[in-house]
């Protein structure tokens, strides 16, 4: 892509207590990150010149006063910087959950969603927040994506995306005690999820995405003498889903037994699995390799996209943190603002 096509990518700070700013530090000292996107790092000057100096890599940026300038930008060849202030250094204290600390991270969140939707930016990648800061500092919801939709009016079916590597993941509920998983469950539910992360898939540069729909109880439910949901709504999901017409051929299977069906995915059989509920696709993932997952917000009508692991409070500051999520999320991020970008010159 040349200068002209590049997508312009929104980078955020996180919480201000934890590892964000110095993981973005490491993340923009990669040569590599301007050549895939126009850069744009949004977040407090005294944060950022901090995080920095934790990372041990001085970063020289351009800096711009609205975010309408990003796009126009001679040259891309170093990340422009609008430096906002957003909460008081005295306030923060390092490792610590707090109410000026997750206000902080709503109003840059907010900012860069309200520019995205303008126009002047094709794709937000976040660096690590705390959902409890962020309640603490007036967040009504129960996580981010929630926040997320409502801000951008979003009145259909939404979830996050787990990724790790070519793997995606999905779940039909999520942040619900487990007691509760059973009556989320419904065909139309799981019709909208696959079909979600398909399209998402396609979106990402995926030409030919295979999904498969994991069960909900042991053994797939054993034919029902271990479990109806298998027979009463998955299957039937399943069976909706392979008799619609698709893009791609045949691109829905399943469903398959939850402690089997990764094990398919590993041997690069799909390249989605549409989880019942949280940890079913979680402790998969993270096993299978913490700290390269990416969380993507789907169902937005805006690309945001963040590393799956958290603050890491108890290592905010210290220099150990490793950039390696933040930079496949950062990659995801500039790859479906590119389609974003082009999907935006084709219908003008």
């Amino acid at each position: 892509m040349n200068m002209q096509t590049l997508p312009v990518v929104a980078l955020t700070l996180g919480d201000p207590a934890g590892i964000g700013a110095e993981l973005i530090a490491r993340l923009l000292a990669k040569p590599e990150a301007t050549a895939v996107a126009n850069i744009v790092l949004i977040g407090d000057r005294w944060l950022w010149k901090d995080g920095q100096r934790i990372a041990g890599v001085p970063v020289a940026t351009e800096e711009v006063s609205t975010l309408a300038e990003v796009r126009g930008r001679a040259s891309t060849a170093r990340p422009a910087f609008l430096a906002v202030q957003s909460v008081d250094p005295a306030l923060v204290q390092r490792g610590q959950a707090a109410a000026p600390g997750g206000r902080a991270v709503l109003q840059v969140l907010d900012q860069c969603m309200d520019a995205t939707l303008a126009g002047e930016v094709d794709a937000i990648c976040f660096a690590p927040l705390n959902k409890q800061a962020m309640k603490m500092g007036g967040m009504q919801h129960e996580d981010e994506l929630h926040h997320f939709a409502t801000h951008l009016g979003v009145t259909g079916y939404f979830c996050e995306f787990n990724t790790l590597g070519e793997l995606w993941t999905s779940r039909i509920s999520s942040h619900v005690p487990l007691k509760d998983v059973a009556g989320y469950l419904s065909v139309e539910r799981i019709e909208q999820a696959a079909e979600l992360i398909y399209r998402s898939l396609l979106a990402n540069g995926v030409s030919q995405p295979k999904v498969a729909i994991a069960a909900f109880n042991p053994h797939g439910g054993d034919g029902g003498s271990c479990g109806r949901e298998e027979v009463e709504i998955i299957q039937p999901a399943v069976q909706r889903l392979q008799a619609r017409s698709w893009p791609t051929e045949a691109p829905f299977h399943g469903p398959f037994p939850a402690d089997t069906i990764f094990l398919k995915a590993q041997a690069g059989d799909y390249q989605a699995i549409v989880t019942m509920y949280h940890d079913q696709g979680q402790i998969a993932i993270k096993l299978m390799g913490f700290s390269r997952g990416v969380t993507v917000q789907g169902g937005l009508p805006i690309p945001i996209t963040t590393p799956a692991h958290g603050t890491a409070y108890d290592i905010a500051g210290q220099g150990r943190a490793s950039v390696e999520a933040t930079w496949q999320a950062f990659q995801i991020a500039s790859r479906m603002g590119a389609v974003r970008l082009r999907a935006a010159a084709i219908t003008t």
